[in-house]
């Protein structure tokens, strides 16, 4: 209701309106007539994750910029920018997992820096890491994944009891797993990918490994929407063996 008004200060008026795709179909065709024949004095930058629920009539008025993900190295050399400026104590591995964990985002690196700062005593560390995320390391995965193979029940639903104590997050778990576990595929394909545990690659099969992804990728969504996502894990993993 506002845009035809100029603006009292600078040249422009800007609007953002983030997460846009959430705007009802109304609210669309309301913002449609403005697009349409916009003010010289008004300019709106639309925001959004999901691209593809905003109306093709509002896309075709649009300037697009999509924005890509970061490199991990590029995260990397950003961390160590902030930690060198800062005199921040910090480990080596640490950055490294912050940098894997932001999935391509410096935003959610350097919230993360500053929430593992604030966490850690004198010098962060990769456990501190782990703990304010509620994810597990490598090792640990490595571990649970073995345990499954070997088909250990009653040692797997102790370092699921363990899990929970330490306050780790099941969702995030399962999702670590399955790019662990995609991890390992590559490299039994591409051996110079990646480097991993030659114990696991050995001790496991590729269709294993297939089966193991497609198991804990079916349960995600139902963990989300559940108040027991740890019961839910537990389940699938009692099923995952009964098959076995």
């Amino acid at each position: 209701n506002k845009v035809n008004l100029v603006p009292s200060l600078g040249k422009y008026k800007v609007y953002i309106i983030d997460e846009v795709h959430m705007l009802t179909t109304g609210a669309f065709n309301a913002l449609l007539k403005t697009l349409e024949e916009p003010p010289a004095h008004i300019i709106f930058i639309l925001a959004t994750t999901e691209p593809h629920k905003i109306p093709t009539t509002i896309i075709s008025r649009c300037q697009r910029f999509d924005f890509k993900k970061l490199k991990q190295t590029e995260i990397i050399n950003g961390i160590r920018k902030v930690i060198k400026e800062e005199k921040i104590k910090i480990d080596e591995e640490a950055i490294n997992e912050i940098a894997n964990l932001s999935d391509g985002g410096m935003r959610d690196a350097l919230s993360m820096l500053d929430q593992v700062i604030s966490y850690s005593d004198e010098k962060v560390t990769l456990q501190d890491v782990h703990d304010i995320n509620g994810t597990v390391s490598k090792l640990e995965l490595e571990n649970l994944i073995l345990l499954i193979n070997e088909n250990k029940i009653k040692k797997i639903i102790f370092k699921i009891d363990e899990f929970d104590i330490k306050g780790k997050n099941f969702i995030k778990l399962t999702e670590e797993m399955i790019l662990y576990l995609r991890d390992l595929l590559i490299y039994m394909n591409i051996p110079e990918k990646q480097i991993n545990n030659n114990e696991i690659i050995n001790k496991l099969k590729p269709e294993q490994i297939i089966n193991y992804i497609k198991q804990f990728n079916s349960i995600i969504n139902e963990m989300k929407n559940t108040n027991y996502p740890k019961i839910i894990f537990e389940i699938m993993i009692i099923k995952l063996l009964s098959i076995e």
